[in-house]
């Protein structure tokens, strides 16, 4: 018996391949972006976080919390380093807090 072209694929590389096929990048970097967020900041910050959302580049942040949002602004920086490491590529340019 023959074996198929897809057969041959790695399981990893035909989920890349469907993924980048259908265009499903910006999805799943959404959710990524989610649970990167909340692992990296913490419970505490997990808390006061309303609304994450992943935008052209920027991620728009809504805090429930005015003072943890003043807090946070001081470290913006590092909070996209932190991010983008984590995600393994360069997808936050700039951190917006609401």
């Amino acid at each position: 018996m023959r074996k198929r072209k897809n057969e041959e694929m790695k399981l990893g590389d035909l989920l890349k391949s469907f993924v980048d096929e259908n265009k499903l990048d910006k999805g799943l970097d959404q959710v990524k972006v989610k649970d990167v967020w909340e692992q990296q900041m913490g419970p505490a910050i997990k808390k006061y976080t309303t609304s994450l959302k992943l935008k052209n580049g920027i991620l728009y942040v809504e805090l429930s919390s005015s003072v943890l949002r003043e807090e946070l602004s001081y470290g913006k920086e590092k909070i996209i380093k932190i991010l983008n490491e984590e995600m393994g590529k360069q997808l936050i340019n700039k951190l917006i807090l609401r």
